[in-house]
């Protein structure tokens, strides 16, 4: 499989591993979806048809339609939307449809996967899903290829980032400066970006590093002289953030314990039994 049909990459320019499920794990969770909403149909099928016996066959062949339809598409699209791309199946098997951007399924991305799903897993016995998954390199089946989605994989030992190493030649002006909060978005992409240079392409690598510094610079006052490299800076910026966060919930841990001891301390110094 090449390497770049398992990777999405971000509104930032970084790519990302999406470690696209399996057939085998795909197919296993089919089965236990196939459980969970194939016998509830069963039964409401059973019990509407047994409600309509004395109603003409049209009206019988409307119903079950309609209770197949409610059953097998609605259903599994409502609950694929409302949980973000998982299902029992999904969630015993550690897997999670996402769109090819790697961003959460909508409700119509899940009803073209349900409503696909009738001809391709229920009116071929799944061989038709199984064969196209098995030519994809994202194991995807019909739905997913109209959908524009594909399962990934969000079980498994998550590798840490490397811990975040200040520059020595730096760290004397980051103790000093003044670097005001920076958005979430923003230091998060920082620190991925921090993490995956040495596996990015050293031109996208150059150029995401000036782009991020350039931004992180605005945060920053006064800027370091004469100009860091750019990594040098962002790694700097954010190990002194992380280092003066640190701090400030050492210190409010330690008041938290004062305050509570005060609470319990009886007045006028009268000595604890305790004591």
């Amino acid at each position: 499989m090449d390497t770049l049909e398992d990777e999405i990459l971000t509104g930032e320019g970084v790519a990302l591993s999406t470690g696209a499920a399996a057939v085998t794990h795909r197919m296993l969770s089919g089965v236990l979806d196939l459980l969970v909403y194939g016998i509830p149909a069963m039964a409401a099928l059973y019990f509407m048809t047994g409600a309509t016996v004395l109603a003409n066959g049209a009206l019988q062949r409307a119903v079950t339609i309609a209770a197949m339809v409610v059953m097998l598409v609605l259903v599994p699209a409502l609950v694929e939307t409302l949980s973000r791309g998982r299902s029992v199946g999904r969630l015993a098997c550690g897997l999670r449809v996402v769109r090819d951007d790697g961003g959460p399924v909508s409700f119509r991305h899940a009803f073209i996967r349900a409503l696909t799903g009738l001809a391709e897993i229920f009116a071929t016995f799944g061989v038709m899903a199984m064969t196209v998954s098995l030519l994809n390199a994202r194991s995807k089946r019909l739905g997913d290829i109209l959908a524009g989605t594909y399962s990934m994989r969000v079980r498994g030992a998550k590798r840490a980032l490397p811990p975040l190493q200040m520059p020595p030649h730096l760290e004397s002006w980051a103790r000093t400066t003044d670097i005001t909060r920076l958005p979430d978005g923003l230091a998060l992409t920082s620190r991925m970006f921090l993490a995956r240079a040495a596996t990015l392409n050293p031109d996208s690598r150059a150029r995401l590093g000036r782009d991020l510094s350039a931004r992180l610079a605005g945060y920053v006052s006064p800027l370091p002289e004469p100009e860091a490299h750019p990594e040098y800076l962002i790694a700097a910026v954010l190990a002194e953030r992380g280092r003066r966060e640190s701090s400030i919930e050492a210190r409010r841990q330690v008041r938290a314990r004062d305050e509570a001891a005060r609470v319990t301390r009886l007045p006028f110094g009268i000595p604890d039994a305790a004591d």
